[in-house]
Order: C-alpha cells, then structure tokens, then sequence
C-alpha cells in the first residue's frame, strides 16, 4: 500500500520541473494523476512518456489563469474519477518570458532587470500565473472537496524567493510571498473542514527553470555563496516534500510552508 493508494490527485504544472517529479512520485504511491498544462502536445506526449511504465497519470490542458478553464479541468476530473483527493499547484514562472520546460536566457544587461525598468505587463503575467493560477487552482479544488465531505489536501509550490529577496526578481518574489500568505490564509479558513494547505518553498534547484543559471559559472557561485549546503536540490527531493504534505503523514500540518533550500532559509 503506497501513502496515496486510491487517491486521485491533480498536478498543475505537471509536465516538467517539480510537478513532473511529484506526478511520478504520486504515481508510484498509487494515486491516479492528472497532470495539467497550457501546452496541449508537449503535455500529451509527457503524460504518455510518463506512463511507459504502468503508471496512472493523464494529461488535461488547462489555463491556471483562466477560471473557466481550471472549472473545466476538475469538473473532467471528478466526471471521470469520481472525486479529487489532492492537489499540487505547481505551475509557475519565473518571469513573463519564461515557457514551461524550456531554457530562458539570463539578461545580458542587469539593469533591464532592475525593478524601476521593469513593465507593467511583465509583472502583471507573473503575478497572473502565480497568485492567480495557484488561488484558482485552491478555491475551485476545496469547492470539490467540500462538496465531496472527504478529506482533502492542497500544496502549493511557493519559493524561497518569497521569504529571501533576490534582485532583479522582484515580480517573482512577490508572487511567492503571495502564495505563501495565501496558503497560511486558506489553511485557516477551512481547518475545520477537512481539507489543509500548505505549501513548499524550495531553494535552488535543478528543473528546466534553473538551466540558464547552471550553465553560467557567474551565476552558479552567486547560488553556491548563497546556499549552506553548497549544491542545488533535485526535484525529486521537492517530490518527496509533496508527498508528505499530500499524504496523511503530514496529518497535524496546515498553513505551513516548508522550505527545503539546502539551509538557505532557515526563518
């Protein structure tokens, strides 16, 4: 018996990065997944890469900044399973030109980056996808579970960033500390209601996301003088945060962020 036999569990953000890794992970502890993303092909084919093995884990395209499309994703969801047991908010990005899976470049001129040149529609986008996305994913997922009377649980990935201010990342740091607020709010609305929220906050650690950082030398002693534990994490460790805190093990959490950084934040 795996710590997620039965269980149905929906992943935004599910075809690359962290929710890759924690759909697997799901997976293998016996839950039926669904994963979800913007971009239908390359979700089709993850989904069915992600399958090979015998694992239960469905790919259905969605728009996490969209409520209309985050409804249609749980109501398929519930048609065909029944019911959502657990939610993992993972879809994010780490600034406006950031697509899912791929490798961004870094800013050749800093000064681009800096908060006073930066664009309204750059910071609206970011804060779109992840407070918006991750609030949609959050109020449409505890409807369902409300209506079901069951237990439910609900992670939502947030950052360090959200904790550590990192310059020339001040829209992605702000949406963290959003989610992070957001999940401690939600958790204490429905405590007593059978459905926790918490959340992660992780460090630095190697996803498509990280790819441009890792392939600079600058960058990766900027990251090395900033983390304790003096490498990046795996996703796989992030996957194993999700775990418990979608699983019964984490029964007495709710409204927590936990922050697997390499001792990188230690608040």
């Amino acid at each position: 018996m795996g710590l997620l036999t039965d269980k149905v569990a929906v992943i935004t953000g599910g075809i690359s990065g962290l929710g890759r890794a924690s759909a697997l992970r799901y997976a293998a502890e016996g839950a039926s997944v669904v994963v979800a993303d913007i971009n239908a092909e390359r979700g089709k084919n993850a989904a069915e890469e992600m399958s090979a093995g015998g694992a239960s884990i469905e790919f259905v395209q969605v728009d996490v900044t969209c409520e209309a499309s985050q409804q249609a994703l749980f109501n398929d969801v519930v048609a065909r399973h029944g019911r959502v047991d657990t939610v993992l908010a993972a879809a994010g990005v780490s600034s406006s030109d950031y697509i899912s899976g791929e490798v961004s470049e870094i800013e050749a001129d800093p000064e681009e980056r800096m908060f006073h040149n930066r664009m309204l529609e750059d910071w609206e986008k970011v804060m779109a996808v992840n407070v918006t996305g991750v609030m949609l994913t959050n109020k449409i997922a505890i409807t369902h579970m409300l209506a079901q009377q069951t237990k439910g649980t609900i992670v939502n990935i947030a950052s360090i960033a959200g904790r550590r201010p990192l310059p020339g990342a001040s829209d992605y740091c702000v949406s963290k500390a959003a989610v992070i607020m957001l999940t401690s709010t939600v958790a204490t609305e429905y405590s007593t209601s059978n459905v926790r929220v918490n959340a992660i906050g992780p460090g630095f650690i190697e996803t498509p996301m990280t790819a441009n950082i890792r392939q600079s030398p600058e960058w990766m002693e900027t990251v090395m003088q900033m983390t304790p534990m003096q490498r990046m994490g795996q996703a796989g460790e992030i996957a194993s945060t999700a775990l418990f805190l979608a699983s019964d093990e984490s029964s007495y959490f709710n409204g927590q962020t936990l922050f697997p950084g390499g001792g990188m934040y230690v608040g």
